[in-house]
């Protein structure tokens, strides 16, 4: 066979049509990675840009390291500086010279003159406005109240001070307050979970508002106090208890004027119950985290979606086929695991009632002490209202890159302050997100830096909040205007009455429609045809 000519060797070969489609695709790939048109090997390509990659990291930690102001900074948020950041698309609009200053040096004037109050820039409050007229969209039973009893003003002379998390859902009850009546001054029960642009707009509207997302301890028990300072309020709405605490400690000649308490959380009606028994509770209490629209639909409803929200948000997870450990199985557990196991996850369970735990067997869930799979788990959320449930121990044998997070309200039930120690390196990945790495390179996943995960790293449900706020505005109401001797200095579950009141204004959201006893039924059962249909002692 003849050698080809030399003319023949450098003829270009013509491509077939399925070398130009793969050309095509070769050119399509090269231009969204930036790579096209280099001469240089696969190999060489990914180490260069794992090197700028490295640089990159290495450049936010110098960064981190040495924070702008320091003054008021823990050590947490010297390293944390990124979860002051804001999901809101309003964020965006922040200054940048706002992100170096704290609140408390700047002293800011809404419309009307008044600077009653420190939120993380003013500037926002139209951006909040429009985030609060959302959420009453999804809140119609708040807004039905809200007209029914505008003219009756049943909250008029009432001077509410609140404690709660600060949201666009949280701004549509404390508007409905202040339209029944009230005069109200509010402050942040949760260092990460406040909207700046929504305190903006209810400072904007007259509300004086102390909190910004990202407070310091230092900052968040300061605003507490401005709220309180030279002030005396006559009611309470408080959320895990801080707001009570801090009165009973440094204002407790408040209390002689004090009509009483709501107190929506678990830790915080664990508080009252503890003051309650030891004589120190000299006010009526009203425990709305036991009402049955509190327990069934925010802690259960609520935390079955918003904890797959602030999983997906901070991890980027896929969680079928993960093995995730549950500690508690309370109503918020209980919601969780449902909401893994839909996903096809793997769920353990930790428990320490025996009916909760066999309720998770029924369920079909595996009931476990922590220490047998902490080692093989990929994911370990606390639901349990307790404190030291993960402790440093439990974190020193979890695999690598094993997500730990909190659902409870307070931030105790992770053991986090055992990991500020000189032998672990803290590396912030993304807002609210931290890597936490051992000398052998392994690192665990932290989550809001062990706090609330799902207000603080996402959002919740509007309509399910609509049912929580609905239920505390009814309590302030019965509180403020119970005569006097229908509550002693004690704690107290909302009306049965109220709690079915609360749930028949959500039910036209649905189209859903009651059906009504007969004289008869209503006679052999022994009810009144209009309620309440259970007794008290009725487990939902």
């Amino acid at each position: 066979m003849s050698e080809p000519s030399a003319e023949a060797k450098l003829e270009p070969k013509q491509a077939s049509k399925e070398e130009k489609e793969s050309e095509n695709v070769a050119e399509k790939y090269s231009a969204m990675t930036g790579s096209r048109n280099s001469d240089a090997p696969l190999g060489e390509i990914s180490a260069s840009k794992a090197a700028k990659k490295i640089q990159f990291v290495d450049d936010n930690q110098e960064f981190s390291r040495f924070p702008t102001k320091t003054g008021r900074r823990s050590v947490s948020r010297s390293i944390s500086q990124s979860s002051t950041d804001s999901y809101s698309s309003a964020a965006s609009y922040t200054d940048s010279s706002d992100d170096d200053e704290s609140p408390r040096d700047r002293v800011q004037l809404n419309s009307g003159g008044s600077s009653d109050f420190c939120v993380k820039n003013i500037k926002q409050a139209d951006f909040g406005r429009r985030e609060i007229e959302i959420a009453e969209q999804g809140m119609s039973a708040l807004m039905a109240l809200r007209k029914r009893a505008q003219g009756e003003k049943p909250l008029a002379g009432a001077k509410i001070v609140g404690c709660t998390h600060i949201t666009a859902q949280t701004a549509v009850l404390i508007e409905t307050l202040v339209v029944l009546g009230a005069q109200c001054r509010w402050t942040a029960c949760n260092i990460y979970s406040t909207q700046n642009e929504v305190a903006a707009a209810l400072s904007e509207g007259g509300v004086s508002v102390f909190a910004w997302k990202g407070e310091s301890e230092d900052d968040f028990w300061w605003c507490i106090n401005r709220c309180v300072e030279g002030w005396q309020p006559n009611m309470i709405l408080d959320d895990g208890g801080d707001l009570t605490h801090w009165v009973c400690k440094k204002y407790p000649n408040t209390f002689k004027k004090m009509r009483g308490i709501v107190e929506e959380s678990v830790t915080g009606v664990h508080r009252l119950y503890q003051l309650s028994k030891a004589g120190k509770l000299s006010v009526p209490a009203m425990n709305v985290n036991d009402s049955v629209t509190k327990q069934k639909f925010d802690n259960l409803y609520c935390c079955r979606e918003s904890i797959l929200d602030g999983l997906k948000r901070t991890t980027d997870m896929m969680f079928g086929g993960k093995q995730v450990v549950v500690c508690g199985y309370g109503e918020v557990g209980k919601g969780c695991c449902a909401a893994l196991k839909a996903l096809g996850s793997v769920v353990f369970v930790t428990e320490i009632d025996p009916i909760c735990a066999l309720q998770a067997c029924m369920d079909g869930f595996r009931v476990v002490k922590l220490n047998e799979v902490v080692r093989q788990v990929d994911v370990v959320i606390t639901c349990t209202g307790n404190k030291n449930v993960v402790t440093r121990e439990h974190l020193d044998r979890v695999k690598s890159s094993c997500v730990v997070c909190n659902m409870g309200h307070s931030n105790t039930e992770i053991d986090v302050v055992s990991l500020r120690t000189p032998e672990l390196t803290w590396e912030r990945v993304r807002s609210q997100v931290d890597h936490v790495i051992w000398p052998d390179g392994k690192r665990i996943v932290l989550l809001a830096e062990g706090r609330l995960l799902n207000l603080s790293c996402s959002t919740v449900p509007t309509f399910v909040l609509s049912i929580t706020a609905t239920t505390q505005a009814l309590a302030l109401i019965e509180l403020y205007n119970a005569p006097e001797g229908r509550y002693k200095q004690d704690v107290y579950l909302l009306p049965k009455k109220m709690d079915e009141y609360v749930a028949s204004l959500h039910l036209p959201t649905f189209d859903a429609h009651l059906t009504e006893l007969t004289d008869e039924q209503a006679k052999y059962l022994g009810l009144s045809k209009h309620g309440p249909y259970k007794p008290n002692y009725y487990r939902y």
